[in-house]
């Protein structure tokens, strides 16, 4: 853009999260001033770091972990050796037992014992055979790939904790967004192309979030800070415990936003405004008021709130996992996250250990509205329920609460977001982001190629910020150039294509018949010694045929008949195990995909 038109432009930023900051960032980096309005003291939303008497925890555990590299490149420019490779090592509590996960087939047979795993495997066998027809509700989706047994073990409690209803209204399309359907093509595609950075050399292969990941030191904190600070250098304002209480627009243009801050309302004017706050409050606080359809639609989107209890333990290790699943429908926390495996620097005292609650609840209920010593005395008492933890060795503890941590996808989510993006998209200079921005449970990596994208967007780019995370092939853009993912494609494409029987057959039965006609016009005119040994041998299997102009052409009849029996045969085989194969590969890949199925939530 140039210099004239950046000085004209000032954005206005409403979160401190993963999106509003690499906006941020960004936007500072191109020398267009902005303001970001965050509501709480902290910045980094659900991603933030808690500090409690020098012992380090997250909202929950977040991972680093992307394939987006321009993501994975700003990560490593502000952390550097702050960011950590660590093991990953998880499990499963079911049926007062511990799960390897992702499963491990002898750990779960053992387990489940052989019955029961006997059982599993059938249910597994029949959802591929008869599948659901419909695929609208998670447990459809779920138990088509999984099986009803195996779903009802692993997947159903542990889902119906965090969501807070039922798993068959749970849409199929918050698991479809989460977990990527596998397609051959883009298997084949990425196993066999090379990516280069921009010097040519080989890029480095990121393993697998089942094996490995990056974390900062200090947990994620470490992050968003160093975000805050390198932007506040260069013409960004970061404004904490400021809410915004009213967006105000006409026309096709947002101009202004109504800012609470140290008690007072002011009204904040800017050239661009890019939204991070949860949809539903940001349709809500539109003033003039948005047309009824579209309020309606917003105040239909619900989210799930989320609770910590960090618990400090006096005892040097507890378990070895950085975190543990609880699918234990006796007790009310979801999962337990091992805070000084994921940085021994998380915990001041090596002789000690901090432990991570996780419970998931609606703000108002009982959970949420309990005091602080109560949620601490459940986590003690159900840690103890557990056999992880005697509740003496508890000497202290702190609670955290995140609102609107999870947006969730009922059975009206898809209907109010339609109506609501048709109406967003004739706000020309007003766009919405983030995991809460778009009611969209997007990791944090897309959360920031949203922003990215939202700042190009300001300095005259026409990106689709809906299609991040919704489209894979988005993401992928940045790894594989142009040119030579069409001309794989295109390989891949010719290489699993199915024959065409028929036009395979004929062509072989003509070329045959055409070879039987050279061979005999050559006996002919040539009249070798030869020539009645090869009568003789072609003869077996051609009856009527002599060497004469006549005997050529009934051995053409002949031989174009075999030919095209045997080409309309191989066809036939060659597609029948192409699909074959095809279905294996892809049903293996996808269990792969499926290891690491509870991460996602």
């Amino acid at each position: 853009m140039p210099e004239d038109k950046k000085n004209d432009r000032e954005v206005l930023i409403i979160g401190a999260g993963p999106a509003g900051l690499t906006a941020a960032y960004e936007l500072s980096k191109a020398d267009i001033p902005c303001i970001v309005v965050e509501k709480d003291d902290a910045v980094g939303g659900i991603s933030r770091t808690v500090s409690y008497k020098s012992y380090y925890f997250d909202i929950g555990g977040h991972r680093f972990f992307t394939k987006i590299d321009r993501v994975d490149s700003l990560w490593r420019t502000l952390l550097g050796n702050d960011l950590l490779r660590r093991k990953r090592s998880s499990r499963i509590y079911y049926d007062k037992k511990f799960f390897f996960y992702p499963l491990k087939p002898l750990n779960t047979l053992h387990g489940l014992g052989l019955w029961n795993s006997f059982f599993i495997l059938l249910s597994h066998l029949y959802a591929h055979l008869l599948p659901s027809k419909s695929e609208k509700t998670f447990e459809q989706w779920v138990c088509n790939r999984f099986g009803q047994r195996l779903y009802r073990i692993f997947f159903k409690t542990y889902t119906e904790k965090v969501w807070g209803i039922p798993c068959s209204e749970i849409r199929a399309e918050w698991a479809a967004q989460r977990i990527k359907g596998l397609s051959l093509l883009s298997i084949l595609r990425h196993a066999i192309l090379i990516s280069r950075n921009g010097n040519g050399n080989k890029r480095r292969t990121i393993k697998t979030l089942i094996d490995e990941f990056d974390y900062p030191r200090l947990g994620p904190g470490m992050m968003w800070q160093k975000m805050a600070d390198a932007s506040k250098q260069n013409h960004t304002r970061l404004w904490l415990e400021s809410e915004v209480e009213g967006i105000l627009w006409s026309g096709s243009r947002v101009y202004a936003l109504e800012v609470k801050r140290k008690g007072q309302i002011q009204t904040v004017s800017a050239t661009d405004f890019i939204s991070s706050m949860p949809l539903r409050e940001a349709i809500l606080k539109l003033k003039p008021s948005a047309p009824e359809e579209v309020c309606e639609a917003a105040g239909g989107l619900r989210y799930r709130d989320f609770i910590i209890v960090a618990l400090i333990v006096n005892r040097q290790e507890v378990f070895p996992d950085n975190w543990i699943y609880v699918h234990d429908p006796a007790v009310k926390m979801g999962r337990i996250q091992n805070f000084k495996n994921w940085s021994p620097e998380m915990v001041p005292d090596p002789g000690k250990t901090c432990l991570g609650l996780e419970y998931f609840c609606f703000e108002g209920d009982s959970l949420w509205t309990a005091q602080d010593n109560d949620l601490i005395e459940l986590g003690k008492r159900e840690l103890q329920s557990l056999g992880l933890v005697n509740a003496n060795e508890v000497e202290d503890g702190c609670v955290v609460r995140m609102p609107k941590a999870y947006p969730i996808y009922d059975s009206t989510y898809e209907h109010s977001l339609q109506v609501i993006r048709r109406y967003l998209a004739g706000l020309e200079n007003f766009q919405v982001m983030g995991r809460n921005g778009m009611h969209r449970y997007n990791n944090q990596d897309h959360s920031m190629l949203m922003a990215m994208l939202a700042v190009e967007n300001i300095s005259g780019a026409s990106h689709n910020l809906w299609t991040v995370n919704e489209e894979q092939e988005y993401c992928e853009e940045v790894k594989t150039e142009k040119t030579d993912k069409l001309a794989l494609e295109e390989f891949v494409t010719n290489a699993f294509a199915r024959m065409d029987k028929l036009g395979f057959a004929t062509a072989v039965g003509s070329a045959c018949a055409m070879l039987i006609l050279l061979i005999t016009l050559l006996l002919v005119f040539r009249q070798t010694e030869d020539g009645g040994a090869t009568v003789q041998f072609i003869g077996q299997y051609l009856p009527w045929y002599t060497v004469t102009m006549e005997g050529a052409f009934i051995g053409m009849a002949c031989i174009f008949l075999w030919g095209f029996l045997f080409g309309w045969l191989f066809a036939y085989l060659r597609n029948l195990f192409t699909a074959l194969h095809i279905y294996l590969v892809r049903r293996k890949l996808e269990m792969i995909t499926f290891r690491d199925f509870l991460d996602h939530f």
